[in-house]
């Protein structure tokens, strides 16, 4: 196949990578923002409310808490059966549960049942989201040329803030053609009614996209190995912990900065500027999607800088600015202007490109093909439940508590937790993935 046909093919892969990790993360992160601006009014009952928004980001976290169960169950099949059948599986299952929350009765239809059915579909976005990752990412890393392998894994990862960009859209366009009344009585619904493009995207990729050649050759070995030597007799999920346990808890120790981060900057900062400033529901919208269109980018010059200078070094320098741009984060918030407001978080979601862009690449890296699906998505999903699953609440408490400030302090031990994690993990960007 001619090197043109070659890119040609990666481009393909790329884009519909991004196609369908960006819809499936709009899913993700649209709960995120009804948890800070819908659910609370709705699904928690007559209490007051700052319980209800406890409440209402405890439903948040338990889509954190599928995330491992997601990326050991899918991890386990994308081994086994390869990296495309499970991602279509992902994508559909996150496609039809985001859906039915938009047809979702609320407490005064049902009662107690509607926030026990709501954590239930949570629980499954989560499931869905924690075998995703893996998924995308391996069907982009493991397909692209060694030395373009960031910058495409790039890609997978560009469907984060693509995620948030499409759900604050969706949320502000519904808020701007509907009175107050009608957007929190059907208004909320329709952005996770229009959910169900996932499954059409899904059976797009079962149609059209082949498995990585990784995967392949890995098929190949073990179909050709008579004594059987090659394969895997254990769960790969089981061989990945016997293999490489110290890997996967620095990985896990690295995606810890971005979680906790990445949820304050999304989801908390909107409930705290709505609560704190003159600043309407869709001034916070509007300033997190900016920064999440000024993240993507930047995540694709980050990452073809690690294809070149390497992973750990751009991956730390984003931790320890996270770790300082975390005490100007507030005060930017505090003042009330909405441009400031703006560059406290478009600050905050550059630096996390530094990591997040190069990420794909770094965990496809760090572990064998035989157990690449279920060591990189362990280390992405460990770190995402101790990260990202409470950080909103955390961040609530520690704000209602005691004082914005000790918000900053979180952010900033995540960012240096990560930053040593990261130290101690081995340079990978001269990997061979086919070996």
């Amino acid at each position: 196949m001619s090197t043109a046909q070659n890119e040609s093919n990666i481009r393909k892969v790329a884009l519909t990578s991004l196609s369908g990790t960006s819809i499936e993360w709009y899913d993700f992160f649209l709960y995120g923002a009804a948890a800070g601006l819908v659910f609370p009014k709705l699904f928690f009952g007559e209490v007051d409310a700052t319980t209800a928004l406890i409440l209402s980001y405890m439903t948040f976290a338990a889509g954190f808490i599928a995330r491992p169960v997601g990326g050991i169950i899918f991890g386990h099949f994308g081994d086994i059966v390869g990296r495309k059948k499970t991602l279509v599986i992902a994508l559909m299952l996150m496609g039809v549960s985001s859906t039915l929350i938009g047809f979702l009765p609320t407490y005064e239809t049902i009662g107690i049942a509607a926030p026990i059915l709501l954590t239930f579909l949570r629980f499954c976005q989560g499931i869905a989201i924690g075998g995703q990752w893996g998924g995308a990412m391996l069907l982009v890393t493991e397909s692209a040329p060694s030395n373009r392998r960031g910058y495409y894994g790039a890609y997978a990862q560009a469907g984060a803030p693509m995620g948030v960009i499409l759900a604050n859209i969706a949320f502000i366009s519904v808020s701007l053609l509907t009175t107050e009344e009608s957007f929190l009585t059907w208004g909320w619904r329709i952005p996770f009614i229009i959910s169900f493009v996932l499954v059409i995207i899904s059976m797009y990729i079962q149609l059209k996209l082949e498995d990585t050649k990784a995967f392949k050759e890995l098929e190949a070995a073990k179909e050709s190995d008579e004594d059987g030597s090659k394969v895997i007799k254990t769960s790969p999920i089981l061989e990945a912990l016997k293999r490489y346990p110290k890997r996967i808890s620095l990985a896990a120790g690295a995606f810890l900065s971005v979680q906790v981060t990445f949820y304050i900057l999304v989801a908390f900062v909107l409930a705290y500027g709505v609560e704190t400033t003159d600043l309407s529901r869709n001034d916070l919208l509007t300033a997190v999607l900016i920064g999440s269109a000024i993240m993507v980018p930047t995540q694709f010059l980050f990452s073809d800088y690690s294809d070149k200078k390497g992973r750990k070094g751009i991956f730390m320098a984003g931790a320890l600015l996270t770790a300082i741009w975390a005490f100007f984060l507030f005060p930017l918030i505090d003042s009330g202007n909405f441009y400031l407001v703006i560059l406290g978080v478009t600050g905050g979601l550059t630096f996390l490109g530094m990591m997040y862009g190069p990420q794909a690449a770094f965990f496809a890296e760090l572990f064998t093909t035989e157990v690449r699906y279920s060591g990189a998505s362990l280390g992405y999903q460990i770190g995402a439940i101790i990260g990202g699953s409470f950080a909103p609440t955390i961040a609530t408490l520690l704000w209602t508590s005691y004082d914005i400030f000790w918000v900053s302090v979180y952010i900033a031990t995540a960012s240096i937790a990560s930053l040593v994690s990261v130290y101690f993990l081995t340079e990978t960007y001269k990997t061979n993935l086919n070996e």
